[in-house]
């Protein structure tokens, strides 16, 4: 996926290309919207857990019942994400 603002991109654009992402897309969407969240000010905060949300909500569509679990084990199997 590329680098993009993802905290500036519409939610409607974001919600409509998530079912087509692979899941490594997804991952890799839901880490740079986790990296965003926590250097956003407060006021654009509230955008970036707005995204977050739609992003969970495709991980646990496409993973019932497991939560966020997925998403955590990918994280701990790339190394360099652990900044």
């Amino acid at each position: 996926m590329p680098a993009t603002d993802l905290s500036a991109k519409p939610v409607e654009e974001i919600a409509s290309q998530l079912s087509a992402m692979s899941i490594e897309e997804v991952f890799a969407m839901m880490r740079q919207l986790e990296i965003a969240s926590e250097e956003a000010d407060v006021a654009g905060r509230d955008q970036v857990l707005s995204r977050i949300a739609l992003v969970e909500e495709e991980i646990e569509r496409r993973f019932p019942g497991q939560v966020l679990a997925p998403y955590r084990d990918w994280k701990k199997n790339h190394p360099l994400l652990q900044i």
